[in-house]
């Protein structure tokens, strides 16, 4: 019978705890994990003095499973471990013939398959025998909606709070690439006091990546959801004259994501607040106020042609029926629609 996937947290866990497994197979559209799995096994699998004859990184497109096999074959000198890496294993193409080795793994090895961007098939041999002699992972693509509740959670794995708003205003800057995210949050972690407690707000987040807390997508949300007008047409012009921090293409998927989770809340029969947490996922009590304030202004028939709205303004923003009107215009156009 097949083992439970492990999830990143646990795998990251055991690690620590020196509990290593055999091999380890990182898959998937999520570099960030993989790459944090591997590096963590890097740090904790061998000492510094034990790497240089016991650790081999080996590269998919200079190598086949047969290498493979016999790097991981081989005995540790002077170590109880020796650790083999295979990035970009995508690239190995007959990596399926790695299933005999998988299937009775040499205890004294850590063999570490990094498969980017893909899924092995799991209906095949090699998936099957990881997922009972090791650690088989996935690493999934976060959702935009799902963004802030991770950021929350990624701070307080460090002992770190940080303000729903300032969550917010990072998901919306940097979206779900993780990679930025993690220098952004790593340059926060530095400037903060180490005896006072440590909490992210919206001002450090103003002061030190750049943006304002006044003027983002968050607040341009807000400003929709009770039609404030005025203040939506603030923060597109302020948008104007910061392009590049507040490029378009960033601010059409966030208003697409309000108005497809306020169709949602059409379709859902608990309407509560509670009732909308539970069918939008969400996990602060903040985030739904605004689509309880959306279900109140805006009729469904409204949202149903507004999100046909969105859709064609982020193609004439890419050139499609476009010859001359700017992105800031394309964003006052939309807000026209939006609010009137």
């Amino acid at each position: 019978m097949a083992k439970k996937e492990n999830t990143f947290e646990e795998i990251c866990r055991d690690i620590v705890a020196k509990k290593f497994q055999p091999v380890y197979i990182l898959m998937g559209e999520e570099p960030f994990f993989m790459d944090k799995i591997t590096d963590l096994l890097i740090e904790n699998v061998l000492s510094e003095s034990e790497r240089d004859f016991n650790q081999m990184i080996m590269y998919g497109a200079d190598t086949d499973a047969a290498m493979i096999i016999n790097a991981a074959r081989r005995f540790p000198m002077m170590s109880e471990y020796q650790l083999v890496v295979v990035r970009e294993a995508q690239l190995v193409r007959d990596i399926e013939l790695l299933t005999n080795y998988v299937k009775n793994p040499l205890k004294s090895t850590v063999l570490v398959v990094n498969y980017k961007y893909k899924n092995l098939d799991r209906r095949k041999s090699l998936a099957a025998a990881t997922e009972k002699t090791g650690v088989l992972f996935e690493a999934k693509k976060i959702p935009d909606y799902k963004m802030p509740g991770f950021i929350v959670s990624f701070m307080q794995q460090r002992s770190i709070g940080i303000d729903p708003k300032a969550a917010q205003m990072l998901s919306d800057f940097l979206g779900n690439d993780l990679s930025r995210l993690s220098k952004e949050l790593d340059k926060l972690a530095l400037i903060l006091p180490e005896k006072a407690p440590k909490r992210v707000t919206p001002e450090l987040i103003e002061q030190n990546i750049g943006i304002s807390k006044e003027y983002n997508n968050f607040e341009l949300i807000k400003a929709i959801a009770v039609k404030d007008v005025l203040k939506a047409n603030r923060i597109a012009q302020y948008f104007e004259k910061n392009p590049k921090s507040n490029p378009i293409q960033m601010t059409l998927p966030v208003i697409f994501n309000y108005f497809s989770n306020l169709l949602i809340c059409y379709y859902t029969k608990d309407r509560s607040e509670t009732g909308l947490m539970t069918a939008l996922g969400l996990r602060g009590t903040f985030q739904v106020k605004d689509y309880m304030t959306g279900l109140r202004n805006y009729p469904a028939m409204k949202v149903f042609n507004l999100i046909s709205d969105i859709r064609t303004t982020d193609a004439r923003s890419k050139g499609v029926d476009n010859s001359s009107a700017s992105d800031a215009d394309l964003l006052k156009e939309l807000l026209y629609k939006i609010l009137h």
